[in-house]
């Protein structure tokens, strides 16, 4: 299979915010069953597209590019074809070096609430790179929304068929009172989001966190919300709560 087949293919599952690794060989010694150049594409089932020589070797390959997806970090792998603790043992005979390169999908700020705050943070969110979402319940609010991102409004549940809530989505609540966290909230809960943050005070909180819990809602669900959202960094401003907001999700990431 040709490196043009394995980069559509890429494009192809990228596109559909698939985690995808391309193991390239890199570099060869004696006997090996493909050369230098040769590409798999690995995703995070475990599946494939192409071969780099089958094998135990491309086994043990797989096997790493699920953790390479796992850490969100490249490396690479040597194999000697003679060790039976490293590869197929006596079957080529040679050495193969293989890098891992995983593409994650771009990470999604999914924005609860298109006010001052909903904009800052979907401006700050563009600027580092984030692919924004942007959703609020008044038509005439996102009709006239100045930020930045993809624009939903209606139904949650509906807009949400449209703009899925996945893994690699950051949950950002900043909506204008308690009785729209309290709808939101139960849909967004059941949701893979990595992240859930929820704008508001103690006693703002204790109202939502009440009407979920006469909903149904059980203390290990309550516990994947962050409030108050943000770093403490006394901000004030919308611009400075954007900078709180977006510095806890950083730091989530990196530490994660």
């Amino acid at each position: 299979m040709g490196s043009m087949k394995i980069f559509e293919e890429l494009l192809k599952r990228t596109a559909l915010r698939q985690a995808v690794v391309l193991c390239t060989v890199i570099n060869t010694d004696r006997s090996v069953p493909r050369k230098a150049g040769a590409k798999m594409l690995v995703f995070d089932d475990g599946s494939t597209f192409g071969t780099i020589g089958g094998g135990e070797m491309e086994s043990r390959v797989i096997n790493s590019a699920k953790e390479s997806i796992s850490k969100k970090k490249s490396h690479q792998l040597t194999y000697s074809l003679v060790d039976p603790s490293q590869g197929d043992p006596g079957v080529c005979g040679g050495d193969v070096t293989i890098y891992l390169e995983p593409f994650m999908p771009q990470t999604t700020i999914y924005i609860i609430g298109a006010g001052h705050i909903g904009k800052a943070v979907s401006e700050l969110s563009s600027w580092l790179g984030y692919r924004v979402v942007v959703w609020d319940d008044r038509e005439d609010i996102i009709t006239t929304f100045t930020g930045e991102g993809e624009t939903l409004t209606g139904d949650l549940s509906i807009a949400m068929k449209e703009e899925p809530i996945d893994e690699h989505t950051r949950v950002v609540i900043v909506t204008r009172n308690a009785e729209v966290d309290s709808k939101v909230l139960p849909l967004i809960i059941e949701t893979p989001a990595a992240y859930i943050g929820l704008m508001g005070s103690t006693q703002r909180w204790k109202v939502v966190k009440g009407q979920l819990i006469e909903l149904g809602m059980k203390t290990k669900e309550l516990e994947r919300i962050a409030t108050p959202i943000g770093i403490e960094i006394a901000a004030e401003s919308p611009e400075e709560i954007a900078i709180s907001i977006l510095a806890e999700v950083i730091a989530g990431d990196n530490i994660s």
